[in-house]
Formats: C-alpha cells, structure tokens, sequence
C-alpha cells in the first residue's frame, strides 16, 4: 500500500494525467456533447475544415448506401491510389489503403493484392457499422492517399506517420509524432503497435520514443534513431492545431495531422477524447500544462481580451517549449 501511494504521489507531482482526471476535467468541461458528431464524423470534419479554408486530403467522394457502391469505379475513376475510410471509425479500423493498381486488380500498402469485389465487400462492411463507433450504420469516405514527406523514409514502416498534437481551448499544449511499425500493419495507431516519439512544441525536433509503453531511441524495423529529427514547417502544424477550435468549438481535442511530400501539413481528423500515452513520449505530465493555460485563460478574461491563433502558438512555445 505505501508503495502504490509513492508511486502515485510521483505521479502526481510530475503532472502525470490519469483517464478519470481527463474526463472529468477536460472532455466533460470543455467538450459539449451537441458538437462531438463533428469530430466523431470524418466526413463532416472535412467538410467543415474546407469550409473554414484549412487543408486536409482531397475527398473523391462518398458511399451512404449499398446501392452507391456502383459509384466506386466513378468515384476512383483512372487514379492508382487512394484510401477508403468510415466515417465514424476509430483506432484505425476498417481503412484501406490502396498504392497501386496490378492489372485488374489494386495492390494495397502492405503489398497484398486484391479485387475489385473485395473493396466492394469491405466498404458494405463499413456501410453496416463494423468499425463505426457504436457499432452504428455509417458512411465510406474515399479520399486522396497521402505520400509521406522524404524526412519520415528512414524512421516510419510502409505507412503514413502522423502527427497528434492535444489542444485546450485553441492553445497546443503537448505533441507526438506517431510512426507506423511492421508490427502495426502500416498504420500509425498506438494500441496496434506504432512508434510515440515526442516533439517539442518551440522547434519541431523529435525527442525520445515509446514503443509498447517501452521507451525506444530507435526504431524497431529501420534501426534509425527517431530522435533529433526535425519536422519540415513545424510552425504550420502549430498554427493548424490551434486553428482547430475554431473549426470544431471543442475545448480539448487532439488534432491528428500528416505531412504531404507534395501538399504539406493536412489535417487528417480531430478526436475529442485524446489518449494519454503522448504524456509517456515527452517525458511530461499534461496537467501542469492545462493548468497554466487555464491561468492565461482566466487572466485574459479578467482584461476583456483574447489570444488569437497565432498568439496562443506563442504563448506555448514560450512557455512549454525544450529551448
């Protein structure tokens, strides 16, 4: 009992957030229920980020019910990539990513090929709520396959790294790069088996890792180190990031984005209950964080005034940033 009650006052002064800490005061505080359907739905995420001018992947179209999968062949028409997703997924699940065409068939990320009869097959599938959140009819999202920038070729598997970074009330207050492993299939989810490696918030250089709530200096396929690598535009991520409050009205969201070689920072969705692991990868406890946005929060409402993006991305990395 003395030894759980150490390790908890450890935790607690190094600011370590707990999942019941999260819900109670931050997503249950700051998120209203009416606005979760437009982070929880990819597509209406989309259509507002467009609306509001901010990037994110060009979306070929959607498929709401079985009969509208006799638009796939429309909808893809002669492109050789492109990715399939449900709209109310979660955890990565149920999306397809396609590379490559071979002859009449696509060939996948990871390699496999397979039919024209087996993409119609999974995207019924998504259209019965398999993946979706709830277990929920749901939609099928396809939408242009992002390249990942050159600088990820060395420290990321196959897939497409992104980026999560969590934002209270429209200020970044901790990010992550995530990168996808052997193990996880390609894809740059946590829980299957993807690298955590923090960022720190005034630069973009990469920090430590955390694989499998292990801590890691390299990565376990490439065998590169996944620290001090510096991410391209880290300043358009930021500002992105913070812009999002605006976009979604959420107060504590985490905004996953990705690098286009070619298109640049994209945000890829928005999630209103973040994970925590992002705490393990930085070497840092969120709650002193949130504490002191909140602080700034209350002072400038006690002067009538507000942070715009820009001065929110300011604030953070004078004060949260490694330099």
């Amino acid at each position: 009992m003395i030894g759980w009650w150490k390790t908890w006052k450890a935790l607690e002064a190094k600011g370590i957030m707990g999942i019941n800490r999260r819900n109670a005061d931050y997503v249950l505080k700051y998120n209203k229920r009416s606005l979760y359907p437009i982070v929880d739905d990819k597509i209406i995420t989309k259509e507002r980020a467009i609306a509001a001018g901010i990037h994110v992947p060009q979306m070929y179209g959607i498929i709401s019910t079985e009969k509208e999968i006799e638009k796939l062949d429309e909808i893809i028409g002669g492109r050789s990539d492109f990715v399939i997703k449900p709209a109310q997924g979660a955890g990565g699940d149920g999306i397809l990513v396609i590379a490559d065409r071979f002859e009449e068939r696509f060939r996948t990320i990871s390699g496999r090929i397979i039919s024209h009869e087996e993409i119609e097959h999974q995207i019924s599938s998504i259209l019965t709520g398999l993946y979706s959140l709830g277990g929920h009819r749901d939609r099928a999202l396809i939408e242009y396959r992002v390249t990942p920038d050159p600088i990820f070729k060395s420290i990321s598997y196959e897939g497409v790294p992104d980026i999560r970074v969590i934002v209270l009330m429209g200020y970044p207050v901790m990010a992550m790069l995530r990168l996808p492993t052997r193990q996880s299939g390609g894809k740059a989810n946590l829980h299957q088996g993807a690298i955590g490696v923090g960022v720190d918030l005034a630069t973009g250089l990469t920090l430590r890792g955390t694989w499998l709530n292990n801590i890691i200096s390299k990565h376990p396929d490439t065998a590169n180190a996944v620290d001090g690598v510096q991410l391209p535009n880290w300043n358009g991520f930021m500002r992105l990031a913070a812009e999002c409050y605006e976009l979604c009205g959420l107060g504590y969201i985490g905004v996953d984005m990705v690098l286009d070689q070619d298109r640049g920072p994209l945000i890829l969705e928005l999630n209103a209950r973040p994970g925590l692991n992002i705490q393990i990868a930085n070497d840092c406890g969120l709650t002193h964080r949130t504490l002191a946005v909140e602080k700034r929060l209350e002072e400038l409402t006690a002067e009538g005034r507000h942070d715009d993006p820009d001065e929110r991305v300011k604030f953070v990395q004078g004060l949260f940033g490694h330099v």
